[in-house]
């Protein structure tokens, strides 16, 4: 069995020899290049051009404005498509004459070169309309403020309430403790490290756009909307890729690289973008400020929840209020009570587009519940674990929404081990009564997930299997690897289900929309829990029918025949009887009946399950300096059978590092005065790098790390996730 071994990962060595090619790797040298121009005010309207000098240039093939744009509107999340109608606002178009924000594109050159393209961007002259902008998400949602969309009333891009229990009722119970707290969660960018990029050129009646991209046939969907094609006259194809952390699970440049390309007849065109355009052209993490209000009684038990959250969307919906209502389900599932109350608000603002980013809303909330679970624990006098436990979902917890229901009770299994683990209590005690400017503390925090994303949106895979001449397993996925090792684990699912080596598995790492099964993309932790159903479907199905021909081959009963480690075997004494390089050459050079084995299936999806974690954390401050030295984290998952342990503890390293900035030291910050984005770039934008991580360990059902990594400095310059109000109200 493959399943649950740390295999070396099928692209190891092609990524690590730098064999592997990604998508500027393919890309034709006599592409022509686009580039955009971008608008240098934040709201207004552009009301003429001067291209004469641009047109000039040497090397110059087309300049293309916001008037020669096609309107036809499209929204750019990768969401599955609703038959019922579209749940997104398709508020996008391929260049805009209304600008909503510093960069926005509103125009493009198209040019045999570089060094030409970046000349006429210079020499293009802008005549706008200036209007007045807005940054905040509360300033945005008032009477008279600047307007970003006629059809949207205050700049709403989603308001909602939620609530369960008669919460106005259960808050006069006498003798509650009224805890209130204000927090707020910066603007971060993905930083992946492969930019945005695509080229596309036409062939044949096709459109064929290559992309780097977490969601190629949703792509192809939204490019045919923007251009107004039939969805079968466009082809995605997505390469090797090179992170994206939700940033590409957003349709970003591949519908204006598509259209410059049928502007040219059909030429290739290459358009990548720049690390300052993917800052400024492409997708940021939700922020939120967040009003919470916890009533609890003397013994801990919390009674009532409400929580007030604002997002400043962005410019444009992206994924939107989508994200702040997933934010709206983990705070109200996480300490489920007698009555919780919710009211949450995602307003259009004159800033980045917020959109998909690793744990979709889940992070930030989680933060502020968990922060204000610690103050409160300690205002009265509680173990802050313990407060947790008494409060947190419990065996018998159901969401209402999803139907998800608590049947164990891991995440208290999590807890302990990782309080044993980590030597929690000793340092606890240790810590204190300290005194002076220097001092250290440990805490914990937990979390919970979902896989997929039903039912909110359809969950869907199909798989497609060929066994080759020689017996091997060519494997065909919809679900797309970006880094994370998606490939590796569907060879071994894949190799256990059909009993064949797991090197005899050759996945296809390339999507091809034109020949690659339909499946949603890499986006909410999915693929691996979706992938899985529709591999063991389509594996029985090929495994069902090379039984069939084997019995032809050999005359023996199909119940007594099995496929293992490539070889067909009699059960009743384990003899090999021919091996699956025989019996599929015979079958397909048969002169009586040639068969090629393959299987195609689709599994729909609809069901999830609660994940859970906790992470412990060991720190240093210096309060003068407001520096915080990491010394020790810790985290620990309720991860059932793990496919691949290797790939995820990877997997979990890179959320912790991720974490480590975003509670440290990244912010996106604009320019009040003129509203553009003053650190879009990794010089001034304060990504930590391997020098600030302290070493990042993780508990899980297989092996146990060391958990004493060395001290790491992390520079602070003011805490970026912190409370920034509070009071504690006692009861009269």
């Amino acid at each position: 069995m493959y399943v649950g071994q740390s295999i070396q990962r099928v692209d190891a060595f092609d990524k690590a020899t730098g064999r592997a090619r990604f998508t500027e790797d393919l890309c034709p040298a006599a592409a022509y290049v686009a580039k955009m121009y971008h608008a240098e005010i934040a709201h207004g309207f552009v009301k003429s051009f001067d291209l004469e000098e641009a047109l000039r240039v040497p090397g110059v093939v087309k300049i293309v404005t916001c008037f020669d744009a096609p309107d036809l509107p499209f929204a750019t999340d990768g969401h599955p498509w609703h038959i019922g109608g579209p749940h997104d606002n398709m508020d996008r178009h391929l260049l805009n004459r209304h600008i909503r924000i510093y960069g926005d594109e509103i125009a493009a050159v198209i040019a045999e070169n570089d060094v030409a393209c970046d000349q006429a961007l210079r020499a293009i002259k802008v005549e706008y309309e200036e209007l007045p902008f807005v940054l905040h998400a509360q300033d945005s949602r008032e009477d008279g403020a600047p307007q970003l969309f006629d059809n949207k009333p205050n700049n709403i891009c989603g308001e909602s309430e939620s609530s369960w229990g008669d919460f106005d009722e259960v808050i006069k119970e006498e003798g509650l403790l009224v805890f209130e707290d204000e927090f707020s969660v910066p603007k971060v960018q993905h930083s992946h490290l492969e930019l945005p990029t695509c080229y596309a050129y036409q062939e044949g009646h096709k459109m064929v756009v290559v992309s780097s991209t977490q969601i190629p046939h949703i792509v192809r969907r939204v490019v045919a909307q923007a251009l107004g094609l039939e969805w079968g006259n466009v082809r995605v194809v997505k390469p090797y890729i090179g992170g994206g952390f939700g940033n590409k699970q957003d349709v970003l440049f591949e519908p204006h690289c598509a259209w410059f390309s049928s502007l040219v007849g059909g030429r290739c065109v290459r358009l990548c973008s720049t690390r300052e355009e993917t800052f400024c052209n492409t997708r940021v993490r939700h922020s939120y400020d967040m009003k919470l209000k916890t009533y609890v009684r003397k013994d801990g038990t919390i009674v009532a929840r409400y929580l007030d959250m604002w997002c400043p969307q962005g410019a444009y919906t992206s994924h939107g209020h989508g994200v702040t209502e997933n934010a709206v389900g983990a705070f109200m599932n996480m300490y489920p009570c007698q009555a919780v109350k919710v009211k949450a608000h995602t307003i259009y603002t004159n800033t980045q587009p917020s959109g998909a980013m690793r744990g979709y809303g889940f992070p930030q909330v989680m933060f502020a519940v968990d922060s204000q679970m610690e103050s409160m624990a300690r205002a009265m006098g509680i173990d802050s674990i313990e407060f947790r436990r008494k409060n947190m979902m419990n065996v018998g917890f159901t969401d209402d929404f999803t139907k998800n229901r608590v049947f164990e009770d891991s995440l208290s299994m999590c807890i302990e081990k990782g309080r044993r683990f980590f030597n929690y209590d000793e340092k606890l005690a240790q810590y204190a009564n300290q005194t002076g400017d220097i001092r250290r503390g440990v805490g914990m925090a937990i979390f919970w997930y979902t896989s997929g994303v039903w039912p909110v949106c359809v969950e869907t895979d199909t798989c497609n299997m060929i066994l080759n001449q020689d017996g091997s397993l060519q494997l065909i996925m919809a679900e797309t690897e970006i880094g994370q090792g998606a490939d590796t684990v569907f060879s071994q699912m894949a190799a256990d289900v059909v009993g064949v080596p797991v090197d005899s598995v050759h996945i296809v790492s390339t999507q091809d929309t034109d020949v690659t099964p339909i499946g949603m993309g890499a986006y909410a932790s999915r693929q691996t829990f979706i992938a899985s159903f529709s591999i063991q479907q389509t594996g029985s199905i090929l495994k069902d029918r090379i039984i069939d021909v084997a019995h032809r081959l050999t005359r023996m009963p199909k119940k007594v025949l099995d496929v293992r480690n490539g070889q067909i075997i009699r059960t009743s004494d384990g003899e090999v009887l021919m091996s699956l390089k025989e019996l599929s050459t015979r079958s397909i050079y048969n002169q009586e009946q040639s068969i090629q084995l393959t299987a195609q299936s689709t599994t729909h999806v609809k069901s999830n399950a609660f994940n859970y974690g906790c992470t412990f954390a060991e720190v240093e401050v210096d309060i003068p300096m407001c520096r915080v030295n990491v010394l020790n984290i810790l985290n620990v998952h309720d991860a059932g059978k793990l496919i691949n342990p290797a790939l995820a503890e990877a997997q979990v390293h890179g959320g912790m590092s991720m974490a480590l900035g975003y509670g440290l030291s990244e912010e996106l910050i604009h320019d009040p005065k003129t509203g553009r984005l003053l650190n879009g770039n990794l010089l001034d934008y304060k990504l930590l790098t391997t020098m600030d991580h302290p070493r990042l360990s993780m508990l899980h059902s297989l092996r146990h790390l060391n958990p004493q990594p060395p001290l790491a400095i992390v520079p602070l310059g003011s805490p970026l996730l912190s409370p920034v109000h509070r009071q504690f109200v006692m009861p009269s």
